[in-house]
């Protein structure tokens, strides 16, 4: 990245003066000790605005409402099987339908990150579009459980990934400073999509069945995909083609090996609640259709989780609101959710818990993308996917099983849900001491 020993501003070349480097180093205690000068902030590099950068937010935005916020409603499908086509199975093996979708979706990162700092967003999206609506579509179709696992946990999983990797790094090569504030509008579209999905499914599934709902899904999915991939755009002019497909340095980076390490326990619980709170509402007395309203306050909560968090991270830095957004996360699960017996207090928790969970997916990855040099995000967001899709695979049936050893009691599925998220959160952490010797230091 030598081109950019100097910087275009106004049209003019001027050398990059050596104070701003130390500026750049001095900001907030979680940045870089030794930003690479890829990830210098120039206007030729970061407009941090602009057209096409506010159309990339729009369209990644819209992209997470047709992905993640579907992922985000599978708690809806998980307890319709359980009472329609599946209700032969245990909640554990239906469960894994849900986890698989995830898990490919994660796992997929790698590979998608990649291809992304070498090709850009739009032909991944295109691909990504197309395998989703397909999916669905055969979802749409399915009757056994083998072919609810082809379509919906491996098609869709691959879909969602293809789609949601390119749109949010995209954004990530538009904007430095108000990264964090850019990146959490359009992942709160994943919460947006998990407030409206459930409540369309609850609405629809009763009045056109399974089979012309799901299918509605996939013409909404089509139409947004569409505009999605003529909205979002790369920054970056040179794609990194000629770049190794895994640059084996970025595992002897001590902060990103930390935030790995404190990703993977936090995955095996975080998804949980949203697995089973509405088979826990349900649980006690609570209809059904109440239970779906109960999935949407939880994504509701993480809607404006993903917007304010973001929003202060840009001035009081990065880790320093992502670590307590998930430390909370998990101690809302061990002391908030075992004492919910009634459907107010079970909409409080499912609030606050949707709002600090949100806050930690909408901050992971200004938080990697922080520690990397702008070529590698694709790679290095995606890496981490992939690593944590194994604990976020375990994490369904390994509560489903706890919840059939322990005699439908949810206690024990609580405990490790609520310790692995905690667990987690004190790597990140650690990962935050080691950006700076001055860990006390304020932003």
């Amino acid at each position: 990245m030598a081109d950019i020993e100097k910087c275009t501003l106004g049209g003019s070349q001027e050398p990059l003066r050596k104070e701003s480097l130390a500026t750049l180093s001095a900001t907030a205690v979680d940045e870089p000790r030794s930003p690479p000068p890829s990830m210098l902030s120039t206007e030729t590099i970061f407009p941090d605005g602009g057209a096409r950068a506010w159309l990339t937010v729009l369209g990644a935005f819209l992209a997470l409402f047709c992905t993640f916020g579907q992922l985000n409603s599978f708690g809806t499908f998980q307890t319709w099987y359980a009472e329609h086509q599946l209700h032969h199975l245990p909640p554990s093996t239906i469960a894994w339908i849900g986890s698989l979708q995830l898990w490919v979706f994660f796992f997929s990162g790698a590979f998608v990150g990649r291809l992304f700092d070498a090709y850009g967003p739009r032909p991944i999206m295109v691909v990504g579009s197309l395998v989703l609506v397909l999916g669905t579509m055969l979802t749409s179709i399915s009757t056994q459980y083998y072919q609810y696992i082809l379509a919906q946990g491996i098609l869709v999983g691959v879909g969602i990934g293809t789609v949601f990797y390119p749109s949010l790094a995209a954004i990530s090569t538009h904007f430095r400073q108000y990264r964090g504030t850019a990146l959490g509008i359009a992942i709160a579209g994943s919460g947006v999509g998990g407030v409206t999905w459930p409540i369309m499914y609850q609405q629809l599934f009763g009045r056109l069945g399974f089979a012309w709902t799901v299918r509605i899904t996939a013409f909404v999915t089509l139409v947004l995909c569409l505009f999605a991939i003529l909205a979002v755009s790369s920054n970056l002019s040179s794609p990194a083609q000629s770049a190794p497909w895994l640059d084996t340095k970025m595992f002897r980076d001590v902060s990103f090996m930390l935030v790995v390490v404190g990703s993977i326990l936090i995955c095996l619980g975080l998804f949980i609640p949203f697995f089973y709170i509405v088979d826990y509402t349900t649980a006690h007395g609570i209809s059904p259709q109440m239970g779906f309203y109960v999935l949407s306050v939880m994504n509701a909560g993480g809607i404006l989780g993903r917007l304010l968090p973001p929003f202060m991270s840009d001035s009081l830095g990065k880790f320093n609101i992502l670590v307590p957004c998930a430390f909370l996360s998990g101690l809302s699960i061990l002391v908030f959710w075992p004492f919910t017996t009634n459907l107010v207090t079970i909409m409080l928790f499912a609030a606050v818990y949707g709002f600090f969970s949100g806050a930690f997916n909408a901050l992971i990855i200004p938080c990697i993308v922080q520690i990397s040099d702008i070529r590698e995000i694709g790679t290095r967001v995606g890496i981490l996917y992939s690593i944590i899709s194994f604990p976020a695979l375990c994490g369904g049936p390994a509560a489903g099983a706890i919840l059939k050893a322990d005699h439908g009691s949810y206690l024990g599925m609580m405990l490790l849900a609520g310790i692995a998220v905690v667990a987690g959160s004190l790597f990140l952490l650690w990962a935050r001491f080691t950006l700076s010797s001055r860990a006390s230091e304020r932003v």
